[in-house]
């Protein structure tokens, strides 16, 4: 080898080493300290197109460079899509990290016991995460229901109310199948053991809770408002649950009328003997396990005595006593307050 080439040779190998230092230092090198950046990637953004973003946010500050190092890394092609809130005090490596391992920034969404599927729908349209009619139409289609392995008509008292994380833009399904997974979770082998001793199915199991649910107004209460409902199902008596009545009165205004309670409907309780056709909402875990460990009383009514909670009676004309006390009481709060 000739002293011109050898020369060429070492020159090239300088370059590279001196390049790839560069590199490196450019790699891990964060631009500066500075407040968190939200950055949307989108499904089918060239990475060229994230490159530019990234600049012009000043997260990073060459772009060459960061396709170099992509591209070095593989990364350039395993992008994943969604919210991010990045920095320009993480370096160019550690962004790249991020934008591959999916670590997406995630909202906080609650949904409280007791809450329908389309109030669900309104929590995740405000946030963003979910269109409310894309919710609505994928949780209530019939053939989605069975597909989730639900004998009914939707997924309503399925979608199990607690606390999530979901990202921007998440669809239907990835929201749903949260929900369902949650909600096999709280709904155990031991529970299930637990139904088929009383006699329930999973779904009755799941509407007689919906109606505990909605029917109580402290905690402590769910036992024995879900005994008052066992007791009138052994004794072959109409649950007479307001809430399943309102539950089948499509736009309902908040006013319950007589007229309300004689509409025959599959969830109008008043009109129809046993349980409704489905859940009339989502049940929290303390209602389920209310129905299937409920307290042990002769009861068979309730009134509200205005105060959250409610006067039990185990006979009507002791019902009908309590129901004209607690009238009179609040048209007495009434004209107090007027």
């Amino acid at each position: 080898m000739g002293w011109i080439t050898f020369a060429a040779v070492l020159l090239t190998i300088l370059v590279s080493v001196i390049g790839a230092g560069e590199l490196f230092l450019y790699a891990n090198t964060p631009k500066g300290l500075m407040q968190p950046h939200p950055v949307t990637i989108s499904k089918g953004d060239a990475f060229y197109q994230i490159a530019i973003r990234l600049e012009n946010a000043h997260l990073i500050n060459n772009r060459q460079y960061f396709g170099l190092l992509a591209r070095l890394l593989n990364a350039d092609k395993c992008i994943h899509s969604g919210n991010y809130s990045l920095s320009p005090d993480m370096s160019p490596y550690y962004i790249l990290k991020q934008l591959t391992s999916g670590n997406v920034e995630l909202i906080k969404i609650v949904f409280p016991e007791g809450y329908t599927i389309k109030l669900m729908a309104e929590v995740l349209a405000s946030a963003n995460i979910v269109s409310k009619h894309t919710f609505i139409d994928h949780a209530t289609d019939p053939g989605i229901t069975r597909f989730y392995g639900i004998e009914a008509d939707n997924l309503e008292g399925y979608l199990f109310p607690d606390t999530y994380y979901f990202a921007k833009h998440s669809s239907a399904k990835q929201v749903v199948e949260t929900m369902l997974k949650q909600f096999w979770t709280v709904f155990d082998k031991k529970l299930c053991q637990r139904a088929q001793e009383i006699g329930f199915s999973i779904h009755d199991t799941i509407t007689f809770a919906s109606i505990v649910e909605k029917e109580t107004g402290q905690a402590h209460e769910r036992p024995k408002i879900a005994s008052v409902f066992h007791n009138r199902l052994k004794r072959n008596m109409r649950l007479e649950s307001d809430p399943t009545v309102i539950y089948g009165i499509p736009d309902f205004d908040g006013n319950l009328t007589r007229k309300h309670l004689k509409n025959k409907t599959p969830y109008n309780t008043y009109r129809i003997k046993g349980l409704p056709k489905g859940p009339i909402a989502n049940p929290g875990k303390a209602a389920i396990i209310a129905t299937l460990y409920p307290e042990s009383t002769n009861y068979l009514y309730f009134v509200s005595k205005q105060d959250g909670t409610h006067h039990f009676s185990t006979n009507l004309k002791a019902h009908n006593r309590a129901v004209d006390l607690y009238q009179r009481k609040r048209r007495s709060n009434r004209s107090n307050n007027g």
